[in-house]
């Protein structure tokens, strides 16, 4: 198989638009060198600031750097063009290698496409959801000793190398973001088993404000699916679902827990994401003991409402990820005994979100309010109660703000990083200020 591969690869002018520093971007540059594929990667983060995934591909002797900058001639005189997530959805690069027709691709897509016959792949999307339930769907085939393989949205991890990998038979679990899925429907791609965890506003700075191309992206989990394929759905999203076309078997989640089976996960949108992994391990034909154990046994996934440390009676809870503001609102009643103690560091920079529910109900859930810089932040301020506005702190980096969760946590009180914004401005990326957060609780704490 991998000769196969190689064949397609070698000798090929790929431009690949994105390098990046968490790890995918990099993993794919790699791969395709590792094909003997003619590279230029581009991106417009400088030699400086990509230094760490430069040093991992200076063994290869054929790849072509334009950094800093994109060049449209390096998207008129390609073979292909790999493009990374969130790649405009109007860029005049991407729009010229088409007039050309230059086929464009991306990593998760690439691989469905190239993967061997007989590969289960099982994707996973949602606004919300998708990484809990995409991990614990791993974890359960993992320890019911099953050949499993895990890509897509995941940090550090490219999915196009797993074609060294795969063999018939196995399962492939991918996170799909709706950048991802661009490329899916650019390729008329589903995967066999798709899950749609739910569906929310985000992302609506690069959607322009328009949720329909937001929803259009990620329908293309199931759009070109076949009638022998599954659909597995959240409760939320079946009736939008249901006014789409698709030709799949259509499963919705169920109402109640199902009997007998326990999980470690806090909040009632966590036992949802665990319905939603059990019914994709049931149509994988793993026995059902071994699912129970397996969601039993899942510790959960870091940055999604992890315990970090518990110092002087206070919790220490990381949720960077929560990057929406109903995102962190579900952290904030994941703790029904904690209504008015919880400090929450929060705030950032805005996504063109609507922040009005989050100003509402901040009073009745927390205790103090301690904010980020950003204009998602100003939106906060400018919609919460007057009463409340005087338990408000700001703090321009993590140690400050940390420092002020601590003055105002009693012993009994939660500290809680659940943002429900971006974390551009004050950190790198989401995953920068979640390991800030542990890093410095661990030390102060």
């Amino acid at each position: 198989m991998i000769n196969d591969v190689k064949k397609f690869f070698i000798g090929k002018k790929i431009t690949l638009m994105g390098l990046g520093l968490l790890g995918r971007g990099v993993g794919v540059a790699e791969f395709l060198a590792s094909m003997g594929a003619k590279l230029t990667i581009t991106d417009l983060k400088t030699d400086k600031e990509l230094s760490p995934s430069l040093k991992r591909l200076k063994q290869f002797k054929n790849i072509n750097y334009i950094l800093g900058r994109h060049r449209l001639i390096d998207f008129k005189r390609a073979d292909m063009v790999i493009k990374a997530a969130g790649v405009p959805l109007d860029s005049p690069f991407i729009e010229i290698a088409k007039k050309n027709n230059i086929p464009i691709e991306m990593d998760a897509s690439l691989f469905a496409r190239l993967a061997p016959a007989g590969v289960k792949i099982v994707g996973i999307t949602g606004t919300r959801g998708k990484s809990t339930v995409t991990h614990l769907i791993y974890h359960i085939l993992t320890s019911a000793g099953r050949r499993v393989f895990l890509g897509g949205n995941v940090k550090g991890l490219a999915t196009l190398p797993l074609l060294k990998k795969v063999r018939a038979g196995d399962v492939v679990v991918l996170e799909l973001d709706s950048w991802q899925l661009q490329g899916f429907g650019e390729a008329s791609l589903s995967p066999k088993i798709a899950v749609f965890t739910t569906f929310m506003r985000d992302h609506q700075n690069y959607y322009k404000n328009n949720m329909r191309r937001y929803f259009a992206d990620k329908a293309n989990i199931y759009r070109h699916q076949k009638s022998t394929d599954i659909l597995i759905v959240g409760r939320d999203v079946t009736r939008r679902i249901k006014k789409d076309k698709f030709k799949s078997k259509l499963i919705v989640t169920p109402k109640s827990w199902p009997i007998g089976f326990q999980t470690k996960l806090l909040g009632q949108h966590n036992k949802d994401n665990a319905k939603l992994a059990i019914l994709v391990a049931r149509q994988l034909a793993v026995p059902e003991l071994k699912i129970k154990r397996g969601v039993a046994s899942f510790p959960g996934v870091p940055g999604r409402l992890e315990l970090i440390a518990t110092s002087k009676g206070i919790k220490y809870y990381n949720d960077t990820t929560a990057t929406t503001p109903e995102a962190s609102i579900v952290a904030w009643k994941s703790f029904p005994n904690h209504q008015k103690k919880i400090v929450l560091i929060g705030g950032g920079s805005d996504k063109n979100l609507d922040y009005t529910v989050f100003a509402r109900l901040a009073p009745k859930y927390l205790k103090w309010l301690i904010l980020f810089p950003g204009l998602a932040t100003n939106k906060i301020i400018a919609q919460l109660p007057k009463s409340f506005k005087q338990r408000v702190d700001f703090a321009d980096n993590m140690s400050k703000a940390l420092t002020l969760a601590k003055r105002r946590a009693l012993s009994g009180d939660i500290v809680l990083l659940s943002p429900g914004a971006a974390s551009f401005g004050a950190f790198n990326n989401e995953f920068d200020r979640g390991e800030q957060f542990i890093r410095k609780t661990k030390k102060y704490a």
